[in-house]
């Protein structure tokens, strides 16, 4: 009987860990490729019943989709920082004058981050009510096929010129905007911030470049915030651990090759090509919606 008990257990700790696993792969393909992840992880819960992650592994695989992002663009991220304290440094110097008339790109990258992050603090007041969106299939079925057509005219509008040092404020703002609706589950962050950009005209690669490091202070923020409450709950249970880091480790890893992806196909003006997958997901999960109660109705 003990055994028996035992074989039990190790088969739901062997479910979890791979559920731990499948998690860092949705996680990781899905926050980067422009298919909405919220959206997915509303789905997957609605349909096939799959559990949201406990906030302890939901911060992890935030933390390694962070990490992801510093890897893949590590060399303005470095340039950023050393930019911010050179810019601190010369507004007391006497040269600070010239500078700030004309200061580097990274210098000025900082700023434009900073201004695009901004529009995000409007959906705080709203933000339980955006997350209860989730939990209608409908809903987020719909948004998917509104990604599908944001993604399928991203490519008829690309080509512009602007890059790090003629984007402007308004141009930013917009794009920090376009971040904040896409808090909305079924709503693609990246699809939604790199097609924004280049409806503005900016350059492909720099639409792509910004979109990825502005998201960078937005994941931060949740993060801490989710560390705080967790921290605050003690909802903390080393056991699971090594479960976690294994599907942060594939989150991390698979994350950093969709965003390589999303580089490649943006570069070559192939970025639409995911709105025919948000169009299949978003009519497929439509139909299921409607159609399952009346192939199977509940007993």
């Amino acid at each position: 009987m003990c055994r028996a008990c035992g074989s039990s257990e190790n088969e739901v700790n062997t479910l979890e860990f791979w559920m731990a696993i499948v998690l860092g792969l949705v996680q990781g393909v899905a926050e980067f490729l422009p298919i909405s992840s919220s959206g997915h992880l509303s789905l997957l819960q609605y349909f096939f019943g799959m559990e949201e992650p406990d906030a302890l592994y939901n911060i992890l695989l935030h933390f390694a989709t962070l990490l992801a992002v510093c890897v893949v663009y590590r060399g303005d991220i470095i340039d950023m920082i050393v930019e911010f304290f050179r810019g601190a440094a010369a507004l007391f110097s006497r040269s600070g004058g010239r500078e700030r008339g004309n200061p580097p790109e990274a210098r000025r990258l900082v700023l434009l981050l900073v201004l695009g992050t901004l529009p995000l603090f409007l959906v705080l007041p709203i933000e339980d009510f955006v997350e209860e969106l989730g939990a209608s299939p409908v809903f987020v079925s719909v948004m998917l096929l509104v990604t599908g057509c944001i993604l399928f005219l991203s490519d008829r509008c690309g080509g512009g010129r602007k890059n790090g040092r003629t984007a402007t404020v308004k141009d930013v703002l917009l794009v920090g905007l376009a971040q904040g609706a896409a808090t909305i589950p079924g709503l693609s962050r990246s699809g939604a911030t790199i097609s924004a950009g280049m409806a503005l005209g900016f350059e492909r690669n720099f639409a792509v470049r910004f979109s990825f490091l502005l998201s960078l202070p937005a994941v931060l923020g949740a993060t801490l915030l989710k560390v705080v409450k967790v921290a605050g709950a003690g909802e903390i249970d080393m056991n699971l651990l090594p479960m976690y880091l294994t599907g942060m480790a594939v989150a991390g890893v698979v994350g950093y090759f969709s965003i390589s992806l999303v580089k490649l196909l943006a570069s070559k003006g192939k970025f639409g090509m995911f709105a025919y997958y948000c169009w299949i997901a978003g009519t497929v999960s439509l139909a299921a919606r409607f159609l399952l109660p009346i192939l199977f109705p509940a007993a």
